[in-house]
């Protein structure tokens, strides 16, 4: 399939913002107060919000790869 080069750009663009975004989100959730217990243990709010900027991280990164491989073939 033949992805046109605007297309592969906003696919570029939108990989390159997961990956910006996710981090600074997730380096705010560590230092919330809920993100660990009193014996300094993860709770289930850090958990959750590491998967879910993993996933988020991971789509990013094959969004961008998918719009490169757009623009090189």
């Amino acid at each position: 399939m033949q992805l046109p080069v605007a297309l592969a750009w906003i696919l570029i663009i939108a990989g390159i913002w997961s990956l910006v975004v996710w981090p600074q989100f997730l380096r705010r959730v560590m230092k919330d107060p809920r993100a660990r217990d009193a014996a300094g243990k993860a709770t289930r709010f850090l958990t959750v919000h590491v998967v879910l900027v993993s996933v988020s991280m991971l789509l990013g990164a094959a969004t961008a790869a998918i719009g490169i491989a757009g623009l090189v073939t």
